[in-house]
């Protein structure tokens, strides 16, 4: 009788300090640079391990402007709070994380926000079988992100703040600004004080302002950074194809689509929503979600041909990405393929011109 074991299924996607636990180790081994009190690494350190440094086998991690990096980190070093805003896809939840593991060394201290989000869900709830039995004790409190991070001294990342009711969202004017939270319901000690490394990474879209709309008061707490898209084509695409490669890996696909393949995609997806108020969809068109159609198009390929990707694809597993708002997205879409996809050269805008009925609708 043969003894078989089953492998552990592995998780699709673990936190940054896992995925780089490695170069971690390794930044903190050879750093010998001054540390902010409570911080895992130097911000020189921390700095490296985002924008990455080729020399020294660290990834570049985060494609964006440098300075961006050195004044978030300046920031967090600081008794202000960080917020990343900018349009949606634009890498801020990534940037977030990876801010969070280089200085914490943990990243998973975060809090989704969202209309039902609660004060109990950022700050503290009760073990109610406890809460019944013992009344409000140490024992029966049930930390939250915010009360974990502060009792611990590690970065909290907070994420589409302003989708959360405003006076949830003041919950952390305390926080941020005397450094402390109270617990009413606890005798005695019912104050927990921030422990040094402390702080909040919070992000926003800038579709969402006006949703709910961030108080003065917890403005003033914040410094702002805006995460922009990415200027240079050739930087997005580089970008899309070395994610596409990796998500596809984790999806069993062994052949990425082709550099041109994906020279297409990128170029519909610029064109898109860099083109006037009437071709533009209402969709993002962010390079997020060039990097969604990417790791489709190579499924599709390999999974229903058993082949390799090519830009015919592109139209079938679009759709979804540029007709979610608006109706007439897709309409915008097909117009693009019609008029201006025959105007380039090559086949592979042929083949993308050939796939436009595979639009639905």
């Amino acid at each position: 009788m043969s003894d078989t074991t089953t492998a552990e299924p592995r998780l699709q996607r673990p936190p940054a300090e896992r995925r780089y636990a490695d170069e971690l180790a390794k930044l903190a081994a050879e750093d010998d640079a001054p540390r902010p009190p409570g911080w895992a690494l130097s911000l020189q350190a921390a700095r490296t391990f985002v924008v990455g440094d080729e020399s020294r086998g660290i990834t570049r991690k985060f494609v964006g402007d440098p300075s961006l990096i050195d004044r978030a980190l300046v920031t967090l070093a600081t008794n202000r709070g960080l917020m990343l805003v900018g349009e949606p896809g634009t890498a801020k939840s990534l940037l977030s994380e990876l801010i969070a593991a280089a200085v914490s060394g943990d990243s998973t201290l975060t809090i989704q926000g969202g209309a039902s989000t609660t004060e109990d869900q950022i700050a503290y709830s009760w073990n109610y079988s406890l809460l019944v039995s013992e009344g409000p004790t140490q024992r029966a409190l049930v930390p939250a992100p915010l009360l974990q991070g502060m009792a611990e001294g590690r970065v909290v990342r907070f994420e589409e703040i302003t989708r959360c009711p405003l006076e949830v969202q003041d919950s952390l004017l305390s926080p941020l600004s005397d450094r402390v939270l109270a617990v009413p319901e606890l005798e005695g000690d019912s104050m927990v004080f921030a422990r040094e490394g402390f702080n909040i990474i919070a992000t926003a879209n800038t579709r969402d302002r006006g949703v709910n709309e961030m108080s003065a008061a917890l403005k003033r707490r914040f410094n702002f950074e805006t995460v922009f898209p990415i200027a240079d084509f050739d930087t997005e695409l580089d970008l899309v194809e070395h994610e596409a490669a990796n998500a596809l890996a984790r999806s069993g696909v062994p052949v990425p689509p082709s550099r041109d393949v994906l020279a297409v995609l990128v170029k519909v997806f610029r064109d898109l929503r860099s083109g006037d108020t009437q071709g533009r969809p209402q969709a993002v068109m962010s390079t997020a979600e060039a990097v969604s159609v990417a790791h489709a198009v190579g499924i599709k390929a390999w999974y229903l041909r058993g082949g390799e990707a090519e830009a015919g694809d592109i139209v079938d597993c679009m759709a979804g990405a540029a007709a979610k708002d608006s109706a007439e997205d897709l309409a915008r879409l097909r117009r693009y393929l019609e008029q201006k996809a025959p105007q380039r050269k090559g086949p592979h805008w042929a083949s993308l011109y050939q796939a436009r009925n595979l639009l639905p609708g």
